[in-house]
């Protein structure tokens, strides 16, 4: 089957992007543009981006999960530790964050490096989360082969009549990633396809300075 797709194609013209615009610290404007995307009419889901890592099989892997917290040090998203992509930054920390806020025309890309966090902050996460998802947590053997669906069915109904009547805790194999950005894009579509893309890089560990790309 094949479709071609060569007439596809969008004038962008939401917005613009220029230096006054810009903080000394990306995670400024950063947070100005969530919020902005947050509060767009008819948003969803406005935290969801896309984690890309690098496999204990040496491919890139990108899926989508849900950013649960930034500021000044980063980004945090939880997960579980034995996972493929838990497996894949034990080996590898070297990280990729991407939004995309369609309806706004913006992107930002992140490199990063993630970091477990505390398990005291897992543990306050995981406590904050509706008894449903902590019992999905626990029964998920997340990326390992399963014979089929009842498999995880049948332990959920073990685990609801098993915490009917007291909290469950974290398990040690679930928790949470900080990604500290090293570098952040912020793209923002243009006509005629002449982007702004204005990227800060880290500078020493300390200093962030910005420059101007070519779209």
């Amino acid at each position: 089957m094949e479709k071609d797709l060569g007439h596809y194609r969008k004038s962008y013209e939401q917005g613009s992007l220029d230096e006054s615009q810009l903080d000394d610290n990306p995670m400024g404007l950063f947070n100005l543009w969530f919020h902005q995307a947050d509060e767009y009419p008819g948003a969803q889901e406005t935290n969801a981006m896309t984690l890309s890592t690098i496999g204990i099989d040496g491919f890139p892997k990108s899926r989508v999960v849900l950013l649960k917290k930034f500021d000044e040090n980063g980004f945090v998203f939880y997960t579980n530790y034995l996972s493929e992509k838990g497996k894949a930054l034990a080996n590898n920390p070297n990280v990729c964050l991407s939004f995309h806020w369609h309806a706004l025309e913006r992107q930002v890309i992140i490199k990063g490096i993630a970091q477990k966090t505390e398990p005291n902050i897992s543990d306050l996460y995981f406590d904050s989360r509706p008894l449903g998802s902590r019992l999905g947590a626990m029964v998920s053997a997340q990326s390992e082969v399963i014979k089929s669906r009842d498999v995880l069915e049948k332990e959920l109904s073990k685990l609801e009549q098993q915490y009917a009547d007291q909290a469950p805790k974290r398990p040690e194999h679930w928790g949470g990633y900080l990604v500290r950005p090293h570098e952040i894009e912020f793209w923002q579509g243009r006509p005629n396809r002449l982007h702004d893309r204005i990227r800060y890089r880290i500078v020493d560990n300390i200093d962030w300075v910005f420059e101007r790309l070519a779209p």
